[in-house]
């Protein structure tokens, strides 16, 4: 384990001390001016002074990046905790997985010699050269925003060219996903991670030779054009009570947070900690300690309402977060908005299955909530409308309410939940 003085300010260079300072300054700005935290303002006043600032925060640090379209606050959070047998961990409380923010989180937990850094998978390639990550966690690729994002098979070949400059760097990889199979197939090491594929839309053809995936009933697959491209055997892998590892290693699995996905986020999670040097019986213990993910599966009590708030980015999350509704509940909102943030193109509407509400009332609301409605309407789902997320949730009968919505949808109406509820206490 490195010793704390390689994190010292004095042996940083000045530039590095200069861009420190600025964020420093930058931040207490922000704060004093009831601008929020000013973690970004400051890690990117701190990149804009010193360019290699990532690096140089990053030197003598053994750091776990999590990166996939979906999953990785909850997964981040995990290895986190698992990683804390290791000593003090740097990650991000708040899932700034960028640039900005992960020069944030490095630059205020400086002490730490143990990282697990959330990164978004476009910027997986030059994060992991500018960290040379000990671990790199591959969770899933689906179709995201393609205004900013792009065609998913060019993310699966950019993450394959940054991963191929890292041959050290140990891939926990979800062997049930095509795309992600594809990109750590060649890599020299990698942990295999039966983790789940409930969405596999995006990957009815092989990455590698355009051919069809064949897909068998035992969970296994392979490229018709290229037969010795295969599903690999797990080293990993979860059902519905335990996680089965190397060596015969198998314990009880129970999680705070719902839903299928979260087990096999939870099995990549311990796989991630277990290649860092963590007991594997502490590190599936760790895990299960994780609860609300940054307003994910949070409970708020407003009026006689007990509000559960999930989150759902693209058709690939909506279509696990719908698996979580709990179809028992006496309300059921579902919130969409189509900001810059959340990608202004909302034709992914109709590849969500939201014929699984025929028997549930939903309430369909936040910006774009016509067009929801839309949707639901061709689904056959009974619904009203009601554009303010915070209305549409008062017009619930009394009881437990599930909230589903996307981002600016679910950053809103977070704020609007917590002003609420401090103005009942």
């Amino acid at each position: 384990m490195p010793a704390r003085e390689h994190h010292n300010s004095a042996r940083l260079p000045a530039r590095t001390t200069i861009a420190l300072t600025a964020a420093g300054a930058a931040r207490w700005a922000s704060r004093t001016a009831g601008r929020g935290k000013g973690s970004m303002i400051g890690g990117l006043i701190a990149e804009k002074i010193d360019p290699q600032i990532m690096s140089r925060l990053a030197a003598g640090k053994r750091t776990a990046l999590i990166t996939g379209t979906n999953g990785k606050s909850t997964t981040t959070r995990m290895v986190a905790a698992a990683l804390a047998e290791l000593g003090e961990v740097a990650t991000q409380a708040d899932g700034a997985n960028m640039d900005a923010g992960i020069i944030a989180t490095l630059s205020l937990q400086r002490s730490a010699p143990v990282c697990a850094l959330e990164v978004d998978e476009l910027h997986v390639p030059h994060v992991s050269d500018a960290v040379d990550p000990a671990v790199l966690v591959l969770l899933n690729l689906s179709r995201d925003q393609l205004d900013r994002v792009g065609e998913i098979n060019m993310i699966e070949r950019r993450l394959r060219e940054g991963i191929s400059r890292h041959p050290d760097t140990v891939l926990v990889a979800n062997c049930d996903d095509v795309l992600i199979t594809s990109t750590a197939f060649n890599a020299p090491r990698v942990v295999w991670v039966a983790a789940g594929a409930g969405w596999v839309g995006d990957s009815v053809s092989c990455p590698r030779t355009g051919e069809p995936i064949i897909r068998g009933d035992d969970d296994g697959w392979y490229s018709s054009g290229d037969e010795s491209f295969r599903r690999p055997t797990p080293d990993w892998w979860v059902d519905d009570e335990k996680i089965y590892g190397p060596d015969g290693f198998e314990a009880e699995l129970t999680l705070s947070v719902p839903g299928k996905a979260n087990r096999g986020n939870a099995a990549q999670a311990v796989a991630a900690a277990v290649a860092m040097g963590t007991d594997p019986a502490k590190a599936v213990a760790a895990v299960g300690t994780v609860g609300e993910v940054a307003g994910r599966y949070g409970i708020h009590q407003v009026g006689n309402h007990s509000v559960r708030t999930l989150l759902a980015k693209n058709p690939a999350g909506w279509q696990e977060a719908l698996s979580m509704i709990d179809q028992d509940a006496d309300g059921l909102v579902i919130a969409v908005n189509g900001q810059v943030p959340d990608g202004e193109d909302l034709s992914w509407l109709w590849d969500v299955r939201f014929e699984a509400f025929e028997t549930m009332k939903v309430v369909a609301a936040g910006e774009r909530a016509a067009d929801l409605s839309v949707r639901l309407l061709y689904a056959g789902a009974q619904h009203i409308t009601i554009d303010d997320p915070m209305k549409a949730i008062a017009s619930c009968p009394p009881g437990r309410v599930e909230v589903l919505a996307n981002y600016t949808a679910f950053r809103d109406l977070g704020v609007a939940l917590e002003r609420a509820e401090g103005g009942r206490k």
